[in-house]
């Protein structure tokens, strides 16, 4: 099937300035995962525009010291809301933020969210005080927004996006089968919830994160673009170094939770043979359940020595680990984003990953190593092929570091990504040219 999903160019051609109000629920500039990729879109998109950041008073404090930032920071305050929400995060799902669970049992917050932010700003939209208005968050499509049926009608038109998710669970992995929730069978229902329709219906452009995502909402192809969930900021740019050299031992990390579905346990079984040679050293970022398997799997293998968990540790610490790593094994079987992908290829550090949903978009040959999502066995001997690869062709994996490095500046920066998002915004309201489309794997 023909995809019409555009790419991220990364052109500088001077913009014209838009006033866009944006919704990003949940944005958090001290948050992390998709917290802060709702603040960090928002912050890029306000330096080439006048932004109206629209969040939750429960984040106001830490949005409100980044004023300065922005045209306006605005609060959506509702206490209950706030209340039965982070009870409901605490005690039933011990906060699990992945828990697709806890996203269907998202709709009414969404809901009332976006209707007491029409009633905040309805007068000063039909006043003619914006330009568009822009839901960045949140991420997933299974949340509608109301605000594109307010605006069915004008004044101005509603873009959403980039959403994401719609991932099927693969089959053949036991890491998959651990965390699989009931729930996943009745995903299409959101279809028939008030607003799903409508929100896609009467939006002038949607923006989808992954190649999943654009299949599933291929039907308005005409209106779809592709544009990666994640970026990268400058001041990461701004600490990698060119590589020139390589020298045993070669530096591998995992970074993310250890939860089942990321499996750190394929990255520990491939790279296992070189750990017990003495010619790679690992480093496991991260905490999660599983921490106490893998403890148990270090020790069958006998590689001890060679393996260091660092546990839970701020994200400056984390990237400086990352920095020091060669490469990054991050076989996770259903990932969306992939932010710790972006974040490797901006510090020259060479992903090897499943070829499957964000990471399998964003890697291509010249920059990293997407392995097919198989069984377990397969993609552990894949990892294990190519890291022995690595060992033995050094001059390759310098060159790779180098190539990801450039490859992250001209087209995955926040502001590379802001300048393609003003692109779809200006389409949307009549003052520019519709951006020019091609598959999503044309990354690859």
């Amino acid at each position: 099937m023909k995809s019409s999903c555009s790419v991220i160019d990364d052109s500088r051609e001077p913009m014209k300035s838009l006033r866009i109000l944006v919704l990003a629920p949940g944005c958090n500039p001290d948050s992390t995962s998709t917290a802060l990729v709702g603040y960090a879109h928002s912050e890029a998109l306000a330096r080439l525009h006048t932004v109206t950041l629209v969040g939750i008073e429960k984040h106001g404090e830490n949005l409100r010291r980044k004023r300065d930032r922005f045209h306006a920071v605005e609060t959506v305050h509702s206490p209950w809301m706030t209340s039965i929400s982070d009870w409901i995060i605490r005690c039933i799902f011990k906060g699990d933020y992945g828990s697709q669970a806890l996203t269907a049992l998202g709709y009414p917050f969404q809901v009332l969210f976006e209707w007491k932010a029409w009633r905040l700003f309805r007068s000063r939209i039909m006043s003619g005080e914006f330009d568009v208005v822009l839901r960045l968050l949140p991420v997933v499509p299974t949340l509608p927004s109301p605000f594109a049926f307010f605006l069915r009608r004008g004044p101005i038109p509603f873009v959403i996006g980039p959403i994401n998710g719609g991932l099927p669970w693969p089959a053949g992995f036991s890491q998959a089968d651990k965390q699989k929730e009931w729930v996943s069978g009745l995903r299409n229902l959101y279809r028939y919830m008030p607003f799903a329709r409508s929100t896609f219906r009467y939006a002038k452009a949607i923006i989808a994160g992954s190649s999943q995502t654009c299949s599933e909402f291929q039907r308005y192809q005409e209106k779809l673009f592709f544009v990666p969930e994640n970026g990268i900021s400058q001041t990461l740019l701004g600490k990698a170094t060119p590589k020139h050299k390589h020298t045993e031992p070669l530096e591998l990390i995992y970074l993310g939770r250890l939860i089942p579905y990321k499996a750190c346990d394929l990255a520990v079984r491939a790279a296992a043979p070189l750990l017990r040679q003495g010619r790679a050293r690992m480093t496991i970022v991260g905490y999660g359940p599983e921490r106490g398997n893998l403890d148990n799997l270090v020790r069958v293998l006998g590689v001890e020595s060679a393996v260091e968990f660092c546990g839970r540790v701020p994200h400056s610490e984390a990237m400086d680990r990352l920095h020091k790593a060669d490469v990054l094994i991050f076989p996770s079987v259903r990932e969306f984003g992939g932010g710790v992908v972006f974040e490797a290829l901006a510090l020259g550090v060479v992903p090897i990953v499943a070829d499957f949903g964000g990471p399998g978009d964003i890697v291509n040959s010249q920059v990293g190593y997407k392995v097919p999502l198989t069984n377990e066995q397969d993609v552990v001997a894949h990892i294990e092929k190519v890291v022995m690869g690595l060992v033995e062709e050094g001059n390759c994996l310098v060159q790779m570091q180098n190539q990801a490095m450039q490859y992250a500046r001209d087209q995955l920066s926040w502001d590379g990504k802001a300048q393609f998002v003003s692109k779809i915004l200006l389409w949307s309201v009549g003052r520019g040219s519709k951006p020019s489309l091609s598959p999503p794997k044309a990354l690859c």
